[in-house]
C-alpha cells in the first residue's frame, strides 16, 4: 500500500476556488490520502460548503485569520502522514500530480521537497513556477515564470519547491523546523517558502522537480496581484530570511544586488513593467516608497527576534558559505528578470 500523503490546504474566502481544489485532490490516482482543510475565519461561507460537502476532509476552523505560517502549521501538526503535500487553495492537480512528486522524492533520501510544474490557470501552457530561483540578498521567484512550460520537461535539482504546492518529507519538517515552528510564524504570508529552503539547505537537504506533477494556479487571488500588504510582507520577510540564514559577508554582498534590483524596478515602476509597474498602475507612485520605509522600519523592529532564531538556525548548519554562494550561482535569477517577472 502507498505511504499516507497528509494534503494541507489552507483557505481564507476561497469559495470561488476551493471546490474545484478539493475534486482535484479527491481525484488523484494516488491511493493513500488525507486531507485537511485549515479555514482562516474566511467570510465567504467556504468553509460552509467544504463541510456540508466534503465529509471525509478534516475541517480545522480557526477564529482570525492567522496567516499562511500559522495556518499551514496548524495542519502539520494535525496531519498524520510521513509526507506532506502543502497546497494553495486556488491550485488544480492533474490527476497523476501526488503520483509524480511521491515518485521523484523517493529517488533519494536526502531530497526533503518535490517541487511541481505551477500552471498559471488564465494563460495556457505559461509556468508560473518550476521549483523557486533565489537571489543573493534573500528575494526569490518562481523558476521559468512567465515562460513556455516545455522548457521545463527535465527531472532535476532545485532551490527548493514553492510553498503553492510542494511536497515535503516529515523527517526534513522536523530536522528544520525553529523553536517549534516548520514556516516562520513571524512572516505571516511570503517568503516563508524560502526561509524553509535554506533552513533545509543549511542542514543538508536537497529539492527535486518533478515536471510531470502539473498543477494550475490562480495566482495571488487571495491577496491580491499587486497589493500593498503582499508588497510590504515580501520586503520584509526577505530582510528576516537574510538575517537569520546568511553568513555576515552574504548579508553585506547581498545588498550590493539590493541597490541593482531597486534600480530595475523603479525603472519598472515608471515604465509600467513587471510587479513595480503593476503596482504603480493601481497605487499612486509615492506609495511603494512608503510601503519600503514601513517594511525596513519592521524588519529592524524584530531583529531581536531574528537574531535569536538565527543563533539556533547557523549552530546546527552543515555548510559553509562557499556552499551558499554556490547554491544560489546554480539556482539563482538575475537583477533585471527578477525585477521584471516578479
Amino acid at each position: 500500500m502507498n505511504e499516507l500523503v497528509s494534503v494541507v490546504i489552507l483557505n481564507w474566502n476561497g469559495r470561488a476556488y476551493i471546490k474545484d481544489c478539493l475534486d482535484s485532490v479527491l481525484g488523484q490516482d494516488y491511493g493513500n490520502v488525507e486531507i485537511i482543510v485549515v479555514d482562516n475565519a474566511s467570510e465567504d461561507e467556504s468553509s460552509d460548503l467544504v463541510r456540508k460537502i466534503y465529509r471525509n476532509v478534516v475541517l480545522i476552523q480557526n477564529q482570525s485569520n492567522l496567516g499562511f505560517s500559522i495556518g499551514n502549521n496548524i495542519g502539520i501538526q494535525r496531519a498524520r502522514g510521513d509526507f506532506l503535500l502543502v497546497l494553495n487553495n486556488d491550485t488544480e492537480l492533474d490527476r497523476g500530480c501526488i503520483t509524480a512528486m511521491k515518485r521523484s522524492l523517493d529517488r533519494d533520501a536526502k531530497y526533503g521537497s518535490s517541487a511541481s510544474k505551477i500552471y498559471l490557470k488564465d494563460s495556457p501552457g505559461i509556468v508560473d513556477a518550476a521549483g523557486i530561483a533565489v537571489f543573493p540578498d534573500g528575494l526569490s521567484i518562481g523558476r521559468g515564470r512567465f515562460e513556455p512550460g516545455f522548457l521545463y520537461e527535465k527531472e532535476e535539482d532545485v532551490f527548493f519547491s514553492s510553498g503553492c504546492c510542494a511536497l515535503y518529507r516529515r523527517e526534513m519538517l522536523e530536522d528544520v523546523k525553529i523553536f517549534g515552528e516548520y514556516y516562520d510564524e513571524d512572516f505571516f504570508a511570503y517568503a516563508e517558502d524560502t526561509d524553509l529552503g535554506w533552513r533545509a539547505r543549511l542542514r543538508g537537504w536537497k529539492c527535486v522537480y518533478a515536471p510531470t506533477a502539473v498543477v494550475y494556479h490562480a495566482r495571488s487571488a487571495s491577496a491580491g496581484k499587486y497589493s500593498s500588504l503582499k508588497a510590504y510582507l515580501v520586503e520584509r520577510n526577505r530582510m528576516w530570511l537574510e538575517v537569520k540564514n546568511f553568513p555576515v559577508p552574504m548579508i553585506v554582498y547581498g545588498h550590493l544586488f539590493t541597490f541593482l534590483r531597486y534600480t530595475y524596478q523603479a525603472y519598472g515602476a515608471f515604465m509600467g513593467k513587471g510587479a513595480a509597474g503593476g503596482f504603480t498602475r493601481d497605487h499612486p507612485k509615492g506609495e511603494l516608497v512608503k510601503v519600503l520605509l514601513n517594511a525596513y522600519y519592521e524588519a529592524a523592529r524584530g531583529f531581536p527576534k531574528m537574531m535569536k532564531k538565527r543563533k539556533e538556525i547557523q549552530q546546527r548548519k552543515k555548510i559553509g558559505p562557499e556552499e551558499m554562494l554556490t547554491i544560489i550561482k546554480t539556482f539563482g535569477i538575475g537583477a533585471k528578470d527578477l525585477a521584471f517577472k516578479g
